[in-house]
């Protein structure tokens, strides 16, 4: 697949990565001559110096070749021009578009993006699903990931193992035994940095962080098996009235009811914007790092505190101090990764990464087949892929023994007629069934071609 990426920064970077890891024919476009030497030394792509939505820049790219297009300047503007110009001018089945001021997003406006004006196929806004990531997190109290698949039946849990956690030193394979009637697969450990696909063999230590896909109903069960027995949080802080501040209280009021939500937010005209935004909830003009103003939000009795600000250290800081003045998790959204290793041995509960969020949204786009969602867990780790096997699939009928699935790949659940199958050996593979299943970076590929349409469908 040809795909033309516009844009050299962060998310650009990691997804041109990604995407010629896969030995995709990738083409990166940014004015910066800096960052296009940067992405040119590290990476196995075509790196152009270029304003992304002229059209001269986009034809010495191939446009014209290319199946997608991905936007994701720093300029909305620069990214619908692109998507449009790709469209109109090169005929680009697919257009991708980064796009981060909610004007353009507001549902009076949905028209504006059809094909017949700005045809962009998929928007995707990092301040939405950043809330939307955090507000996950907040249903599974004491996990530091949680993604929901096949319509809300099967959930993908990540949590960290502590000294107390009942199934440390225990081999994965005897988990059946001593848990019948629990329905969860361990997909993924990461264990000082270092990522494992497991076997059966393999047992979880102190300190893991460990992946495990789980029957939405057990969920709650799984937690407690792995020393998680934590309540949800009714009253949480947000630090930060931003638009990310502003989506996840939202979400909270929609979502989470009975929970109260309190903003604290140090620049006057943001705080008056954001209660504005939400009438319902109590906005703190202040410093998060302020002792008063924490005392002044109740700190001491409330559940989680969320630092969504712009600035990376003020995050830590807060979240580091709600914690020391009595609040019991924390959820700190962190722009550089280099501090996450580190601020999780500090006693922050959960890191995100608004960067790691954007690309897997976009990558779930990307995939071909019959790939209904993606979430990627670690950076260069792999993915949790949520795919429908069709009538046509060469999986039909087969167990999963049988199947011959290419190494680094795990099945943690099927879905057949809604039902939730924790897969075992012998589990045969039907048509219609939705599977979600581990995939390591090397065999991504290799599960598209497994999921695709054959020829003979048609």
């Amino acid at each position: 697949m040809k795909v033309i990426v516009c844009g050299a920064g962060q998310v650009g970077f990691h997804i041109a990565r990604q995407l010629a890891a896969e030995n995709h024919d990738v083409t990166v476009i940014d004015q910066s001559e800096d960052q296009i030497r940067q992405v040119g030394n590290t990476l196995d792509v075509q790196a152009m110096v270029g304003f992304a939505s002229h059209p001269d820049v986009l034809e010495r790219a191939s446009t014209g070749d290319a199946d997608m297009i991905i936007a994701v300047t720093q300029a909305d503007e620069v990214n619908m021009v692109a998507c449009q110009v790709a469209h109109s001018v090169f005929n680009v089945p697919t257009k991708i578009a980064r796009v981060r001021h909610q004007s353009y997003l507001q549902p009076i406006w949905a028209d504006l993006f059809s094909r017949d004006h700005l045809p962009i196929d998929v928007i995707i806004s990092p301040e939405i699903e950043v809330a939307r990531a955090i507000s996950r997190r907040l249903q599974v109290p004491g996990a530091f990931d949680s993604i929901s698949m096949a319509d809300g039946k099967v959930r993908v849990i990540g949590v960290r193992c502590n000294d107390d956690c009942p199934v440390i030193n225990t081999p994965l394979r005897q988990l059946t035994g001593i848990f019948p009637d629990l329905n969860i697969v361990v997909v993924g450990i990461i264990r000082d940095g270092r990522t494992i696909v497991p076997s059966a063999e393999d047992q979880m230590l102190p300190g893991d962080e460990v992946y495990f896909v789980a029957d939405e109903e057990h969920v709650a069960r799984a937690m407690v098996v792995f020393g998680h027995e934590e309540t949800k949080a009714r009253r949480v802080i947000i630090a930060g009235g931003g638009h990310i501040g502003q989506f996840l209280a939202q979400i909270i009021l929609e979502d989470h009811p009975g929970v109260v939500a309190k903003i604290i937010e140090s620049d006057k005209a943001q705080s008056q914007r954001a209660a504005l935004a939400n009438p319902s909830v109590t906005v703190l003009n202040g410093d998060a790092l302020d002792p008063e103003i924490l005392h002044e939000a109740n700190v001491g009795v409330t559940e989680a505190i969320i630092a969504v600000t712009n600035d990376d250290e003020t995050n830590i800081l807060a979240s580091l101090l709600a914690k020391r003045y009595g609040c019991q998790r924390a959820v700190t959204l962190i722009n550089n990764m280099n501090y996450g290793p580190l601020i999780t041995t500090l006693g922050v509960d959960a890191v995100v990464s608004p960067r790691a969020i954007t690309v897997s949204s976009i990558l779930q786009h990307v995939r071909r087949g019959r790939i209904r969602a993606v979430h990627t867990l670690q950076e260069g780790f792999g993915e949790i892929m949520e795919a429908e096997i069709l009538d046509t699939s060469g999986l039909v009928g087969l167990s999963i023994r049988d199947a011959d699935l290419p190494p680094g790949v795990l099945v943690g659940a099927i879905v057949h007629n809604d039902e939730v199958l924790i897969p075992r050996a012998g589990t045969r593979f039907r048509a219609k069934d939705r599977v979600v299943m581990f995939v390591s970076a090397e065999a991504v590929k290799d599960v598209e071609k497994m999921f695709a349409v054959r020829l003979e469908f048609f």
